[in-house]
Order: structure tokens, then sequence, then C-alpha cells
């Protein structure tokens, strides 16, 4: 009976020692899992902030470009009313401007003449110069 007792106690010592070899093999796998997820999220982090870094130039970059097109918009439109004043204070240019409207409409030289009393030189050469022809 000691014997068996014996036997039975290494048995149950060679299957512990398989057992821990066993958890060692599975612990080494699963670190190895770990250390590559573990790389892959520092990939992961690294490429967000790149991402982060140019979404925020080119965040930077609409802005300024947007602040530009304000600038101009506002400079077209001084440039538009400075050009509406000087046609509101010069008859001339008025008349010249009412003539390239009618030729842009499709009027001929004598209806020119007539209309905006310019000379008929002067009509042939708008619609020369503004026709759709």
């Amino acid at each position: 009976m000691g014997d068996e007792i014996l036997i039975a106690a290494l048995v149950c010592v060679i299957a512990c020692l398989g057992l821990l070899l066993y958890l060692h093999i599975q612990t080494k796998k699963l670190k190895s899992k770990v250390d590559a997820l573990t790389l892959l999220v520092k990939e992961s982090d690294r490429q967000r902030e790149s991402v982060k870094r140019e979404l925020q130039e080119l965040r930077s970059g609409t802005i300024g470009v947007g602040r530009r097109m304000l600038e101009l918009e506002k400079r077209a439109s001084q440039h538009d009313a400075r050009l509406d004043e000087a046609n509101q204070q010069d008859p001339q240019a008025k008349l010249y401007t009412r003539a390239m409207k009618m030729v842009d409409l499709g009027a001929g030289i004598e209806e020119l003449v007539h209309e905006c009393e310019i000379p008929k030189a002067e009509a042939e050469l708008l619609i020369r110069l503004h026709g759709k022809g």
C-alpha cells in the first residue's frame, strides 16, 4: 500500500508538472499576442496623431482661404460701387453702358443711334465689339 501511495503521488507530481508546462506555454503565446497588439495600438496612435495634425493644417488653410475670399469679395464690392458711382456721374458712360446692353439684347445700328443719340460710326463699332455674331 505504501508503493501505491508513492506511485499516486508521483503521477500527481508529473501531472502537475505537465499542467505547469502547458500553462507556461500558453502564457508565452498570450504574451506574444499582447505584445503584437500593443505594437498595433502604438502604430494606430501614431497614425491618428499624424492625421490629426494634417487635419489641423487643412483647417488652418481653409480658414485662411475663407478670410482671403471675404477680403476679395469686399474689394470686388468696393470696385463695383466705385464703377457704379463713376457711371452715374458721367452721362456719356451711361449712354454707352445702355448702348452695350441694347447690343447684348440684339439692337441694330439705327436703334442705337436713335435711342442712345450716338453717331452711326460709334454704333457700328459697338455692335462689332459687343455683338453676339
